[in-house]
């Protein structure tokens, strides 16, 4: 008895030293925490199936709920389903009184992209402040009664997806948790489930040889916006003198041809959301390692009579701002995100702080450094964070803006022939028509010894286009129960067209229809009957094509 007292007696001094896997099953199993991951789960539920939603992020939304508010619509007449669902919640919201706490409804200027903000005939709002695009993802998680695991990554590891068959049958998380589905959707912007379970992707620029294009690849000399130094601007810390060495954020990586491929990827940023109210707002201060030595290049701009500071604080209802960047030095942080998409999630989270770090610098440099001209200083420190925003991350956005990461090589590829309407699209699933938008991705020494940005791409289709099924599924022989709605199978150039949020909730809830017929017919997910398919999509109010 004594013996049998010892035994428990060390059982329960060891239990709380032990861990102990859990195991959860259901139809689907989405990852990710993204606006196309809620579409997607809900689609499921109302389909008649199980699903779980498992979220390496805290705060559902992705992007649409943080700081992208100036919502890049396109041709709204295409948004359909879910997603147009999500604009007409943010409109009930801002059709309250209550929601205007700021400014009166009536100041607001209702400027929106190509589009009035709150479009009154449709009942749609199309720009937003964040936390009310985060609650009404929430209302949406709640309403459809969606189990959502957050705070949950990925194991990465080779044993952290399992595989039966062509099939993944599980997936398994840092914290010792276990997934198991009969479909998979991958709604990460990385696209690490997709990489995970074996499926081919790419990560940078194809050459415009590779898919018979004209956009993609090297575009040096190239300029559709105002994003590139439109002066001869010196790169070197003593004007003129190259022995002096590179500023801050200049390459010295000799530039490749037009039309060639590389690894680098467009920049990221943060959204930032800002407050000019005085009781709303937090005043920018200095960040850890602040130098401004590393905005040098900035203050020769200004020098040389820069004046366009304030032309992307995109106006959204109380007082504040999504701001984007704009010009040839802002908020995108060029050349410092190439291998993002591949890194450890350590080095990530070193890299999004590196991001906030540079931005936070950029910001407090803007409003208080003698180099800026005297009434930009002026104007930025009537901005700052807002207090009621981001509120556990002190007015900082939580998601940082990763515009593109790896692109599955799937059944199909879209590419600019497709969206420029070159080449007819089969099987649609859903509708983009926003420009084919690249970022700078370099930041070069030109022959003459002066500074340039190069990437920077906008090209306008002559009309929306479709986007098909081939696009989000992978190749038969890689996986045949995932589908991938966000990190989709797409050229580069062409992904800076369907890259918009609005069609990542139209994808997410495609993706997850297509789950639930594969599962009804026991099927891998490129047998899918697409007929039925799209009988389905039309009922759910998608819109198909033209």
């Amino acid at each position: 008895m004594m013996r049998l007292l010892a035994l428990v007696s060390i059982l329960f001094t060891v239990m709380p030293t032990l861990t102990f896997s859990q195991s959860f099953e259901a139809d689907v199993i989405v990852y990710g925490g993204t606006s196309a991951a809620v579409t997607a789960a809900m689609q499921v539920v109302q389909s008649g199936k199980t699903v779980l939603v498992v979220s390496p992020d805290k705060h559902l939304g992705g992007l649409s709920s943080g700081g992208l508010g100036f919502t890049d619509t396109g041709d709204k007449s295409v948004i359909g389903g879910f997603a147009r669902e999500f604009y007409h919640r943010v409109y009930m919201r801002y059709d309250k009184p209550e929601t205007w706490k700021w400014q009166k409804k009536d100041e607001y200027g209702n400027k929106g992209q190509g589009t009035p903000a709150m479009d009154g005939a449709e009942r749609t709002m199309w720009i937003f402040e964040p936390h009310v695009a985060e609650q009404v993802f929430e209302d949406f998680v709640k309403e459809n009664n969606i189990k959502i695991y957050r705070d949950e990554w990925l194991d990465r590891s080779r044993t952290g997806v399992q595989k039966n068959n062509g099939r993944i049958t599980s997936l398994k998380t840092l914290s010792g948790k276990t997934f198991k589905g009969k479909m998979f959707i991958d709604a990460t912007y990385e696209g690490d489930l997709m990489a995970a379970a074996g499926v081919k992707y790419h990560v940078g620029r194809e050459a415009n040889s590779v898919y018979n294009e004209e956009w993609n690849g090297i575009q040096a000399g190239v300029f559709q916006h105002n994003h590139y130094f439109q002066k001869n601007i010196s790169p070197y810390k003593i004007e003129g003198d190259p022995k002096s060495g590179l500023l801050p954020y200049v390459s010295n990586e000799k530039i490749g041809k037009n039309g060639d491929g590389d690894n680098k990827i467009q920049a990221y940023c943060f959204r930032m959301c800002l407050s000019s109210h005085p009781d709303n707002r937090i005043a920018f201060t200095k960040p850890a390692g602040y130098d401004p030595a590393k905005y040098e290049l900035l203050a020769r701009v200004y020098k040389a009579g820069w004046t366009e500071t304030f032309q992307k604080y995109d106006p959204i209802p109380n007082r504040k701002t999504d701001t984007n960047n704009h010009g040839p030095f802002s908020t995108d942080f060029i050349g410092q995100n190439y291998d993002y998409p591949e890194a450890t999630y350590e080095r990530r989270k070193e890299i999004i702080r590196e991001h906030e770090l540079y931005q936070k610098g950029l910001m407090y440099f803007i409003a208080n450094d003698p180099a800026v001209p005297a009434d930009v200083r002026a104007e930025a420190s009537e901005w700052g964070l807002p207090k009621d925003e981001f509120k556990d991350n002190g007015g900082w956005p939580h998601q940082i803006y990763v515009r593109e990461a790896r692109r599955m090589i799937g059944h199909g590829v879209m590419t600019e022939n497709e969206t420029l309407g070159k080449k007819a699209v089969s099987e649609p699933i859903g509708m983009g028509s926003y420009a084919l938008d690249a970022h700078n991705a370099q930041r070069y020494i030109k022959e003459d010894g002066f500074v340039q940005n190069e990437g920077d791409i906008g090209v306008h289709p002559k009309q929306p286009y479709s986007i098909s099924y081939a696009s989000i599924i992978p190749k038969k022989a890689e996986c045949e129960n995932l589908l991938v709605p966000v990190c989709l199978s797409s050229s580069h150039i062409a992904y800076g067209s369907i890259r918009m949020e609005p069609v990542f909730m139209i994808l997410g809830q495609s993706a997850a229809a297509a789950a639930v017929q594969a599962i009804d017919r026991k099927v891998a997910v490129q047998d899918v009957d697409y007929p039925k398919l799209k009988t389905q999509l039309l009922k759910d109010k998608q819109k198909l094509e033209l």
